[in-house]
């Protein structure tokens, strides 16, 4: 591996370890909110979350484009109090990344939230347990196997994005370059020996992170019938 694919593979685990612990703060809330609520509005909040599931990454990225380029909603602002856009840039991949890989995150705390069901928690209640302590001493514990799910299934798709953060961050080598991008430049340049390398270490290392998924829940489902 050159210097420059060293550099991507950091920039691509970073992306990834960052916008996993951002979905963790931010779909942890969501998927129990949607686990246990009855509004209407859970429809449509969950349409929106599964959005990226079957929208062609380029659509999401253009308009994320759009939104954090400088003539943008978000980006706009930020020009008008003298900052600097986010189109092209490590934050605003961060952004893009965490709108795409979202469902990967929620849905499967979703559903582990729900299986966990209402008895546990009234009966924490019971003992004068709040709704913090019932949720991190009975809720968590109970939905390991979802919760280690939804965050191996979100680091390793993004650590597999390409449409998205190319058309959000561009191709910056140590900036915005990110393995998937690099092994179409690689290929691109009729490099196939690098991109195999590279191409080979991802199929490896999703693979490995998959299975060690699936071992932990069949152990579990043996242990906790």
């Amino acid at each position: 591996m050159s210097d420059a694919d060293w550099i991507a593979l950091v920039t691509t685990l970073k992306l990834s370890a960052v916008t996993t612990l951002v979905l963790l703060l931010i779909g942890m809330p969501l998927a129990w909110w949607i686990a246990g609520t009855r509004s209407r509005l859970a429809v449509v909040i969950e349409a929106v979350v599964a959005l990226p599931l079957v929208l062609p990454p380029t659509v999401l990225g253009f308009y994320m484009l759009v939104a954090l380029g400088p003539h943008g909603p978000i980006g706009g602002v930020l020009e008008s109090l003298g900052l600097h856009h986010l189109a092209f840039t490590f934050t605003g991949l961060v952004l893009a990344s965490t709108l795409y890989s979202m469902p990967f995150m929620v849905q499967p705390l979703k559903d582990a939230f729900a299986a966990v069901g209402s008895r546990m928690t009234e009966a924490a209640a019971t003992l004068r347990a709040d709704a913090w302590d019932r949720f991190f001493s009975v809720v968590l514990p109970l939905s390991r196997r979802g919760l280690l799910t939804a965050i191996t299934l979100t680091f390793a798709h993004t650590v597999g994005e390409f449409g998205v953060v190319l058309m959000v961050g561009g191709n910056i080598p140590g900036q915005t370059q990110v393995l998937s991008i690099a092994i179409y430049d690689h290929a691109e340049a009729m490099d196939y020996a690098s991109a195999h390398l590279l191409a080979g270490g991802l199929l490896t290392a999703s693979f490995l992170m998959l299975l060690a998924v699936y071992v932990f829940n069949r152990r579990y489902r043996v242990v906790h019938p």
